[in-house]
């Protein structure tokens, strides 16, 4: 039996399941002990929570790493979230027990974030999840997963990874991950990667259809599983397995050299994160730069928003990380499917074409200066961060911007407050809009840089969440590759610099496409960095134009992508 899910950590993984199954969390005989007993009891369990959850990340970090360790200590920021605290004390005092509460309150967080489209988003709703499940043990006096005992070559399955599971575990006794949740960006993909784990996720009843000691071949590159496989077949993926080590150890090679092609010309590779821990991360891996740093994970899992010191503080951490290098860091992108309540966003019939990022962040000049004048101050000390608007669709959002940003200068010159004079302006292209007026848009912006999730969406009129229509969504399509050429082109002949930060830069499929255009910079997740280096230095410019030339005269996205799948180098 073939098992499909998402591929989330590459390499493959043989050996027999191990399943791991929820505790029993049922508080139903549990009796109200009255106001005052049970805030008590909620209180201790959450002591006991943060004393636990801080001895973890100081495991993980010091196991796995300072990055990895973050999103346990990301729990404890959650918990700690007074509104959620005062959530679960009206539920107590409203005559339930301190169970009821955990359980009602981490139940509505969790659906509220799982109810988005964003990836990253719908993390929060497995932390949550995590929180709920723990909390619900303390309280409960139940032992947690303990995987700390696994067997040699164990197949873990899973619903999902979560952080504090991995605590404990032996990485060199498990051969692969299995779980029911999760994607590319979630946190048990993150851990996996970090552990050097195959893992496929978000596999349907994948706890029904896998019993203890089936044996598992795990393909985290393919996201598929193979449940007991016949001979002949593991034997195959023997072979596969030891091909993957090889070509991963000779990808170590890669990690301090240039990012040329076969016949040397230059390109940017960067990496795009969320946080100044991933660009750490980042720059271990070997990235040039930052192409994209998410700034909205500096507002969420939090009531207010943060102050001009705290994100400068962050903006500037990212910027002395990659001291000497670029660091391209995207203003405010709330909306859509990031809501934060806090700011008072309205509800509304279809966000993803509504009131949001630049749109919002014009509109609200009070909060989006204080960013502003962050970015400036943070880049007066190495002047290598740059701004980067989403969402644009006018030369009358980019001019608003500027003259925000001159505001800025100007009061933090009388202030008397050093800033980077001459920092650059640019922004992402990801609505058709843009990709349009491109020729428009580059005569007032430093660089372009292309996000090709948004993007693809938007010229194909595809609700990406939508099951029914999904298949739709793909960047091999026609107007989707001629909307991306068109951009770059039109950057070249305007002589500002363009890259592209959406997941099609680290395809291997449209690499060649990329650079035929004449693309300036690859920004890829951490993790795709040697892989991405590897694929650009094996292509000769001719090679990569012919390529070029013969997909771009195809007439469907199928075509298109069959033909470069078949020419693709890794």
């Amino acid at each position: 039996m073939i098992l499909h899910g998402i591929g989330a950590s590459e390499g493959i993984g043989i050996g027999k399941a191990v399943c791991v199954r929820e505790q029993n969390l049922d508080y139903s005989a549990v009796s109200y002990g009255g106001k005052e007993v049970e805030k008590d009891r909620l209180q201790a369990a959450i002591q006991q929570f943060n004393e636990r959850t801080s001895a973890m990340a100081e495991h993980i970090r010091a196991q796995v790493g300072q990055k990895e360790s973050e999103i346990l200590t990301g729990q404890i920021a959650m918990l700690g979230d007074p509104f959620m605290q005062s959530q679960m004390t009206e539920i107590i005092e409203g005559g339930q027990c301190a169970e009821a509460a955990v359980d009602q309150v981490c139940t509505m967080y969790a659906e509220m974030f799982a109810g988005v489209d964003d990836e990253l988003m719908r993390q929060r709703a497995t932390d949550v999840r995590d929180i709920r499940g723990r909390l619900l043990a303390i309280l409960l006096k139940v032992e947690g997963v303990d995987v700390s005992e696994l067997p040699a070559g164990s197949v873990l399955v899973a619903h999902d990874l979560t952080p504090s599971m991995t605590v404990g575990l032996k990485k060199e006794n498990v051969a692969a991950i299995l779980t029911e949740t999760g994607g590319r960006t979630s946190h048990s993909a993150i851990l996996a990667r970090a552990l050097e784990l195959p893992a496929v996720l978000s596999v349907p009843k994948a706890l029904e259809l896998v019993k203890d000691g089936d044996g598992v071949i795990v393909d985290g590159g393919e996201g598929v599983a193979l449940l007991n496989p016949d001979q002949l077949t593991r034997g195959e993926y023997l072979k596969k397995q030891e091909e993957y080590q090889k070509k991963r150890a000779l990808l170590a090679v890669y990690r301090d050299r240039e990012t040329v092609d076969a016949d040397g010309k230059r390109y940017g590779l960067y990496a795009n994160i969320g946080s100044p821990a991933e660009a750490e991360a980042a720059a271990a891996t070997g990235a040039e730069g930052v192409g994209l740093f998410r700034t909205e994970f500096l507002f969420m899992d939090r009531t207010s928003v943060p102050s001009e010191t705290e994100q400068m503080e962050a903006y500037q951490a990212v910027s002395r990380t990659m001291a000497g290098k670029e660091v391209i860091i995207r203003t405010l992108d709330v909306g859509g499917d990031k809501a934060i309540d806090y700011l008072g966003m309205d509800k509304e019939e279809n966000p993803f074409l509504g009131h949001r990022a630049i749109r919002y962040c014009l509109d609200r000049p009070d909060l989006y200066k204080v960013q502003l004048r962050a970015l400036l101050r943070a880049g007066a000390e190495l002047r290598n961060i740059k701004i980067m608007l989403p969402l644009v669709t006018s030369l009358e959002e980019i001019r608003g911007a500027r003259a925000l940003l001159e505001q800025c200068k100007s009061e933090l010159e009388s202030e008397g407050l050093p800033y980077d004079k001459d920092i650059s302006l640019g922004i992402m292209v990801e609505t058709p809009a843009a990709a349009l007026i491109a020729d428009l848009l580059a005569q007032e912006s430093d660089f372009f840089s292309i996000g090709t999730n948004d993007l693809t969406q938007y010229v194909m009129a595809v609700d990406r969440g939508n099951a029914k229509v999904e298949k739709l969504y793909t960047t091999f399509h026609p107007a989707v590759l001629r909307s991306i050429r068109n951009v770059i082109q039109t950057a070249k002949q305007a002589g500002i610099p363009v890259g592209m930060c959406g997941e099609a830069a680290a395809d291997p499929c449209l690499i060649p496409l990329l650079m035929s255009w004449g693309l300036d910079e690859f920004s890829v997740s951490a993790s795709s960095v040697l892989a991405t280096r590897a694929r650009i230095h094996h292509w000769r410019s001719e090679e990569a134009g012919q390529v070029a030339q013969e997909a771009m005269s195809l007439s469907t996205a199928a075509g298109v992508q069959g033909y470069l799948k078949a020419n693709a180098r890794d």
